[in-house]
């Protein structure tokens, strides 16, 4: 249970503690509250879960916000809201959250918030339902197969690898030749039509196919049936930036990975081209360094480390522009676990 002391709490601007106790005895406010600390949500969100105006609910989040009570981070034109984690510290704040959470059970805001969050990614969706089009060419020169069969018996493990999110399927040529399996997920039926074609056109042999969720279970049996303990290696090429919520995505990610397996995470830097929402699709514009390692270590996975790639001619469509990062990450050995578990 985390510590409550009274010795440091929230302060408001004029330091009043009259002041807390004022702030935090609106039921909106108390309602806000509970639903930033389940789940970072925008000013627009909010609005919606509780049914009030989007500029009053602005104004009761710059009184929580300047209070330092919550914490706001822009992503285009959001505004998105989550509990400071200092705020649980103070007794006052702990009692408001009890209320809150009472109020938010009560008028089914919880649920509604669940539903906003999973309408996020509703245009994801679409667009690549109807857009399932093939990537120009191939991945790769004729001969780098070969060579690529060459390097496989160099890596430690080369059992599995998972392509999440596969899309047409460009990285199964890369992949197949460096692994005995490949297992090339995707949520999007017609989107992994396009990549049978291309592992027919290859004739990549040892490659398989699942269509599913990142969070479903379906996808982790997939992966359980090919290799008890889990994947060498799992693989989300420009995946997180469709993603509902990130985070837990990170964790599903990690989740198909056996101890000792690495995890690659290939997205987009923060960025400003906004019409990528509009003609891509994309929940979110880029990622921080320090997001995607907290995405890491919030999965359990150690070693967490970023790198950013200039974008020169990574790509031909309107993402040529925007700057991309790989974040990898390990799971831990067994041994390792216990280690850190006895510390």
């Amino acid at each position: 249970m985390a510590e409550v002391s009274e010795l440091d709490p929230v302060q408001s601007p004029s330091g009043a503690r009259w002041e807390l106790y004022r702030l935090l005895a609106d039921p909106v406010r108390l309602s806000l509250l509970a639903l930033v600390e389940e789940e970072e949500l925008a000013v627009g969100e909010l609005a919606d879960i509780l049914r009030e105006g989007q500029p009053k609910v602005s104004r009761h989040a710059a009184q929580l916000r300047d209070a330092g009570i919550v914490t706001a981070r822009k992503q285009g034109s959001w505004v998105l809201l989550t509990l400071a984690p200092e705020a649980t510290k103070d007794a006052v704040v702990l009692d408001a959250l009890s209320v809150g959470r009472g109020i938010a059970q009560r008028d089914g805001l919880l649920e509604r918030a669940r539903a906003v969050v999973r309408s996020r990614d509703e245009k994801s969706r679409e667009f690549f339902s109807r857009s399932a089009r093939p990537s120009k060419g191939s991945l790769l020169p004729r001969e780098a197969a070969v060579c690529l069969a060459g390097l496989g018996p160099l890596l430690s493990r080369h059992r599995l690898a998972v392509d999440a999110g596969t899309g047409d399927g460009l990285l199964l040529e890369m992949l197949a030749p460096l692994y005995d399996e490949v297992l090339a997920v995707d949520r999007s039926p017609e989107r992994l039509s396009l990549a049978r074609a291309r592992v027919a056109r290859q004739s990549l042999n040892n490659v398989s196919f699942e269509v599913g969720e990142l969070e479903s279970g379906s996808v982790q049996e997939a992966v359980a049936r090919r290799a008890k303990a889990g994947a060498d290696i799992v693989i989300a090429s420009r995946v997180l930036h469709h993603a509902a919520i990130p985070k837990r995505s990170v964790a599903s990610l990690a989740a198909l990975l056996r101890p000792g397996g690495t995890l690659l995470v290939i997205d987009y830097a923060p960025h400003e081209e906004a019409m990528l929402s509009a003609e891509e699709a994309d929940v979110w514009m880029g990622f921080s360094h320090e997001e995607l390692v907290d995405f890491a270590e919030c999965a359990g996975l150690q070693g967490a480390q970023v790198r950013e790639f200039a974008p020169n001619g990574l790509t031909e469509g309107p993402d040529s522009h925007v700057p991309w990062t790989l974040l990898s990450a390990t799971r831990p050995l067994a041994s390792d676990q216990q280690r850190g578990s006895t510390s």
